[in-house]
């Protein structure tokens, strides 16, 4: 596939013909899929080099201190963190008496990272989330804390549980696949098994899940367990956004997490529409409001100067 395209594909620029070619190519086999994602890899660490990306480094009492990486450090950066305007934040910690550096990583909305933790954890963290982690785990457990959204592929350690600690509950494992939605700001809290086992603990009750169930928190502050009916909503980390049986609400809500857009309901008659299918976050909002026009009657203003969207 020519590259050029690609990236304007990655830049939300392709024609339609273009976009079309693209899904064709990267369905065809799995070998093209991996160098569609190697592609875009590339062309987000190039933008979080040319980006005013930057650290801040700080000790316990301390003020700020802005740095600038040079670009060999950038370099090193990009090749663990893929993302365009990640801010990054280190910081010391007193843990079990002792001084701990830790880091925490902000994603931006619209923009989503794949990191590698020390222990060779691999993270997927979606838009409008956060994660601090220590630099080196100790020899006991491995503790993250997660706002947000993020996908886990857990090095196993039996004689160190990994730990990932949300506002809702925390979640332990020895060594497993699994997904995690708990953003702090609407009391979300979904897990979602792929591989091995997971311990949820909440409120003092624990459950355990096995692969293909996932637990959500109800109204009530209870957990639920039921069977996966969808793996492609977790595809969010190869940039796929997916519904299934959706409201027109709640596709709304993600698609201000995915588009960093205010959209604002005027109309009750779309409240009670659902929808299926997927749309890949780079070919844009207005691409997927004129898609879900063709099935769901709304039309559509777009307030370019205060960033906002009224489904009229």
């Amino acid at each position: 596939m020519d590259k050029e395209v690609l990236y304007r594909f990655f830049q939300g620029i392709a024609t339609d013909e273009e976009r079309s070619r693209i899904r064709r190519w990267a369905e065809a086999s799995p070998d093209n899929t991996r160098q569609l994602m190697d592609e875009r890899h590339l062309f987000d660490a190039t933008l979080l080099l040319t980006d005013a990306a930057y650290f801040r480094v700080k000790r316990r009492h301390s003020r700020f201190v802005r740095l600038l990486p040079r670009t060999k450090e950038l370099l090193k950066i990009a090749s663990i963190v893929v993302l365009t305007a990640c801010l990054s934040f280190f910081y010391f910690e007193t843990q079990n008496g002792k001084e701990v550096a830790m880091q925490e990583l902000v994603v931006p909305a619209g923009q989503r990272i794949n990191l590698k933790l020390a222990d060779g954890t691999n993270v997927w963290l979606n838009s409008n989330s956060r994660i601090k982690y220590p630099s080196a785990f100790g020899k006991k457990i491995r503790n993250v804390i997660l706002d947000g959204e993020a996908y886990f592929e857990v090095t196993h350690n039996k004689k160190q549980p990994f730990v990932v600690q949300t506002s809702q509950g925390e979640i332990e494992v020895l060594g497993t696949t699994f997904n995690i939605e708990a953003y702090s700001g609407d009391r979300s809290f979904v897990t979602s098994l792929m591989e091995g086992s997971v311990k949820v603990k909440r409120g003092g009750r624990q459950l355990v899940l096995r692969p293909s169930q996932m637990a959500a928190l109800q109204p009530d502050g209870s957990l639920k367990v039921s069977p996966i009916a969808d793996y492609n909503v977790y595809r969010w980390r190869e940039g796929i956004i997916c519904f299934r049986n959706e409201s027109f609400v709640n596709i709304m809500k993600k698609f201000e997490k995915y588009y960093d857009v205010e959209i604002r309901i005027e109309t009750p008659k779309v409240r009670g529409y659902a929808y299926s299918g997927k749309f890949y976050q780079s070919d844009g909002i207005l691409y997927a409001l004129r898609v879900l026009q063709r099935d769901i009657n709304f039309k559509f203003v777009r307030d370019e100067e205060k960033h906002i969207i009224y489904i009229k």
